[in-house]
Parts: C-alpha cells; structure tokens; sequence
C-alpha cells in the first residue's frame, strides 16, 4: 500500500526541495535575544528585606560555627571511612590501633586550630611625644658564634 496516493512530479520534487532549502538558508529574523537595563537602581527602596535561598541570615559568629561544624563533620567522616576501609580490606587490622592511627591527626589538626583561634596579632603601638625628638635609624648587623656566646655589633 502507498502512503502517498499521489506522488509528486519531478518538476513538484524540484520546486518542493528549492521552497525548503530557501527556508532553510534565509536569515533569521531581527527579534532580539538579550536585553540590558541600564537604568540605575536605587540604592533604598520601600520593600522589606527578603530572605534569599540558601543558607539563612546569620551573625558572623554563628556563620563561623557553623562552618567548623560542617568541615568537621566531613573530616570525621572520611577519616571514619577510611578506616572501615582498612580494616574491611585486611581482615586483620585492630580497631584500637585504626582509631589512635586515623584519630590522631584529626586531634592535631582540632588542637591546632584552638590554637590557633587563641593567637592574636601584636597591638600597634602608638607614641606621642611633645617637645623635639630624635630618631637614629641606624642598622646593626650582629654576629654569635661559639659554645660560649660571643656577640659583636657591627654599624
């Protein structure tokens, strides 16, 4: 059975191809694809404040808490996994020996990072003076050597 009951002519053909090869080649139409609006936002406006997605507003302090609780979560589960890892795989390891092993670094690095949070930078220090002052800015270049120390300066 045909599906076309009636087939095209070779001039139809012809005409037919020309009519979708035109189509396919002619250019697009002029309609735009972006738009930018220049005009300048306000920078205040009557709307009240949105929250946005993601995480919600939160001081700073309780942002950094919560990033160190994130990032120790996700440290104390690779090192977990890593030595369920070892021990599923040799079939031998110790457990006790795996947690000293896997937990002291994450020890270290949590002591480090008290550590760490405890240091502060020098205050500056500021003087005031009232009356003429003099400042020598001179270098010194010292040297010591030898099991009984022996220091000399040198301009």
């Amino acid at each position: 059975m045909n599906p076309n009951p009636h087939p095209m002519t070779e001039q139809e053909a012809e005409q037919e191809a020309r009519r979708l090869l035109a189509d396919a080649y002619r250019p697009a139409p002029a309609t735009p694809t972006a738009y930018r609006d220049d005009t300048p936002v306000p920078t205040h406006g009557e709307a009240t404040p949105v929250a946005q997605p993601g995480r919600p507003p939160m001081t700073q302090g309780a942002t950094d808490a919560s990033v160190l609780m994130l990032t120790g979560g996700a440290a104390t589960s690779m090192v977990g996994g890593t030595a369920a890892v070892v021990m599923y795989v040799s079939q031998f390891a110790n457990p006790v020996v795996c947690a000293v092993v896997f937990g002291a670094p994450a020890a270290l690095v949590l002591a480090l990072g008290r550590l760490a949070k405890r240091a502060r930078p020098a205050p500056d220090v500021h003087h005031h003076y009232d009356g003429p002052v003099y400042q020598d800015q001179r270098n010194v270049h010292s040297t010591t050597r030898g099991v009984w120390a022996k220091t000399t300066n040198r301009p």
